[in-house]
């Protein structure tokens, strides 16, 4: 069993390489395209549709997860997250050639099918976690978060010098960064194909570590949370998978209805999906309107600069210290990570809400921000991936992708709304307000005595 443990062991250790150097590569696309996707929509369709391009990336990256792990359930992670980066990649050009032809229906297309490059990043993290020890999952999801700081912070810094280099030709200068977007998610995809070999997912499903290994039997059948292994044994694959049918190939227990029921039946898997979606409902809605109200008083050069500056330090701040917050949720526990992550979204809101326009304090506030994020993600996924069985691990980390989609979606829509109507100072407090319900999920009796028995059984 011995020889079994190393091997997964060395195939972790290069999954979890490879993955970062596509999160370093796809973190540009994702960065810059970001930094300028409202300043573009506000020059094509106005202020208030300038949240909408935020919104439309984001649904499009939550309903593009559904067949993504549904392929991924089937064949591993390699065909489905190539499968984003490619679709993110067409999205970018169709961006591109939006503002060519002057064409707002395409320029919503082209982000729609953009945020399938999102869809991917945040998929890999999971990847991650596919062959982790129960002691360090929360810290090789963060590995694989951490490693986009590289790309993320350069990416907002390079739209500017990017967009002029192609502004020769004909292309505006807010469109010529999302050609180099699609190229960095090319090559992402690329990379992948070729050398994500093992699968981690197939190798999971048939034997490796990622399920219940140390569960018994009775604990591994039932709906609730679902620990993980410590060890690599043969037998796992077996109790991972106790809703599988005879003859169906072991899809039985794959479908997106089974992955909801077992969501809904964990209330760790509840809180881990909760912090997610909520934490990046608060951090899309201030994130994506942060651009439009420094623009309200500065000229267009000016805050394409001062805009790619401060979102380096959003996204810094985002990725940056995740391993740090992966060491704390091993640690400290799942809970506290997502509710210190919390504390910081609404003191981040505070500040951004009474900076007027004082760029050093929006810096802060969106510095903040990205911190607050990064505990709800990286709690929040940590405790989702190992709350649930992993018969139907891959659909459930989508349906979680897609209602964390969804919120940020309508954050983002309904930001431009209340900037144009009541100001950003009400949007930031609206934004604070809204982590209300996670915080009383957090502290429900139920939600942390059932946290406390995954524990115990990892």
């Amino acid at each position: 069993m011995a020889p079994n443990v190393a091997a997964y062991a060395a195939v972790q250790a290069r999954t979890i390489r490879l993955l970062m150097v596509v999160e370093v590569v796809s973190g540009l696309g994702v960065a810059m395209g970001i930094s300028v996707g409202a300043l573009l929509t506000r020059e094509m369709a106005g202020t208030a549709l300038s949240g909408a391009a935020q919104s439309a990336a984001v649904v499009g990256g939550g309903i593009l997860a559904l067949p993504a792990t549904a392929l991924m359930s089937r064949y591993g992670r390699r065909p489905g997250l190539a499968l984003c980066y490619l679709t993110g990649a067409v999205g970018g050009l169709g961006v591109l050639a939006s503002a060519l032809l002057d064409s707002i229906p395409l320029l919503f297309v082209g982000f729609f099918l953009f945020g399938a490059g999102s869809t991917a990043k945040l998929q890999s993290r999971y990847a991650a976690t596919d062959l982790a020890e129960p002691q360090r999952r929360g810290r090789q999801l963060s590995l694989v978060v951490w490693s986009t700081t590289l790309g993320a912070v350069v990416g907002p810094n390079l739209a500017a010098p990017l967009g002029g280099v192609l502004a020769g030709s004909g292309i505006p200068v807010l469109a010529g960064p999302f050609a180099f977007a699609a190229a960095s998610f090319g090559v992402s995809a690329l990379l992948l194909t070729v050398f994500l070999r093992p699968d981690p997912l197939l190798l999971a499903q048939t034997g490796g570590t990622g399920g219940p290994a140390t569960a018994p039997p009775a604990t591994a059948a039932a709906p609730g949370p679902v620990a993980g292994p410590a060890t690599a044994v043969p037998e796992a694959a077996a109790m991972a998978a106790p809703t599988r049918a005879e003859g169906d190939g072991g899809r039985s227990g794959q479908t997106l209805g089974a992955a909801a029921r077992a969501v809904l039946a964990s209330p760790p898997a509840r809180l881990g999906m909760a912090a997610v979606a909520l934490g990046h409902l608060v951090m899309v809605a201030v994130m994506a309107m942060t651009p439009v109200h420094i623009g309200e008083s500065h000229s267009a050069p000016d805050t394409l600069r001062i805009v790619g500056f401060v979102l380096s330090l959003h996204v810094a701040g985002m990725y940056g210290l995740s391993p740090v917050v992966g060491w704390l949720a091993d640690r400290a526990g799942r809970v506290p990570v997502i509710l210190g992550g919390v504390v910081l979204l609404v003191a981040a809101c505070a500040v951004a809400g009474t900076a007027g326009h004082d760029t050093a304090r929006l810096t802060v506030a969106l510095v903040m921000l990205g911190l607050g994020w990064s505990g709800t993600m990286v709690g929040g996924s940590t405790l989702f991936t190992e709350s649930v069985p992993l018969a139907v691990k891959a659909r459930a980390q989508g349906l979680s992708d897609l209602v964390t989609g969804l919120a940020g979606a309508g954050a983002g829509v309904l930001s431009g709304v209340v900037v144009e109507l009541s100001g950003y100072a009400v949007l930031t407090l609206l934004a604070g307000l809204s982590t209300i319900p996670l915080i009383a999920l957090a502290l429900r009796p139920t939600t942390l005595s059932a946290v406390a028995d995954l524990k115990v059984a990892d």
